[in-house]
């Protein structure tokens, strides 16, 4: 199948509403019917504005984090209008890929 690998930047502290945005996101991502999201803690990171964000004993909260999913076109636009109706601004790569199982894919690379 072709889509799209959505990949969104934050870091553990940033919230939307009540909830952390990186939950939120997946459990939208699950509410939309996407098939799946990853978010992944990282070890260190920055972004336009330079400062250095990291996971240090006492400082999770500063903690960067990516979450991932593969999405069908239409899929990747329930999930943007999503963001623009919660008026959520994050950082995201969208870049075209081509996913399934590896017993989808009928010739090799």
């Amino acid at each position: 199948m072709r889509g799209y690998q959505l990949t969104f930047f934050t870091q553990q502290d940033r919230k939307h509403g009540h909830q952390l945005l990186g939950e939120w996101l997946v459990e939208e991502a699950d509410k939309l019917g996407i098939g799946g999201a990853t978010m992944i803690a990282a070890m260190e990171g920055f972004g336009r504005d330079r400062k250095l964000r990291s996971a240090r004993f006492f400082e999770l909260v500063n903690q960067p984090v990516e979450i991932t999913m593969a999405v069908s076109e239409p899929e990747c636009k329930r999930l943007l209008q999503r963001l623009r109706e919660e008026e959520i601004n994050i950082f995201c790569i969208r870049a075209p890929i081509e996913f399934g199982m590896t017993n989808d894919f009928t010739e090799d690379c």
